[in-house]
């Protein structure tokens, strides 16, 4: 038995699986995933070279151009790949249509204000109003 015979004949035509999107979903939350890797990596290596582990060392070395724009890849990376998954925890356990969508648009809306926060709050310590 092939595996093209598990597929239905407009899936064939068009070459798309079941769920149309899951495939791309699934790539997008193995690239952040992947992103994450690197930037997770700095974010540790930065913080336990700092001179003293407190406010004003941070602050300071946030100042940084540098610093602070992979701070703020960072936040954005981390809470679209955390959307992504809890939207997919979501999907295989939320049984209820209604309350599977109202969740997933409630876990989007929560993420991007989120990396909204964090990304502004990375711009205003860069810009000096870190009080």
């Amino acid at each position: 038995m092939s595996s093209n015979s598990l597929r239905t004949p407009l899936g064939k035509v068009k070459g798309l699986g079941s769920a149309k999107s899951g495939t791309h979903h699934f790539l997008v939350q193995r690239l952040t995933a992947l992103a994450l890797i690197p930037l997770t990596l700095w974010f540790c290596f930065s913080l336990a070279s700092m001179p003293a582990m407190d406010y004003a060392s941070f602050t300071a070395w946030l100042q940084s151009p540098v610093s602070a724009s992979l701070m703020i890849l960072t936040v954005l990376v981390t809470f679209y790949h955390a959307s992504l998954g809890v939207q997919v925890v979501i999907e295989d356990y939320v049984s209820g249509h209604g309350l599977r969508l109202a969740s997933i648009i409630a876990v989007q809306f929560v993420c991007a204000l989120l990396a909204v926060v964090g990304t502004v709050s990375v711009i205003k310590i860069l810009i000096g109003g870190a009080a």
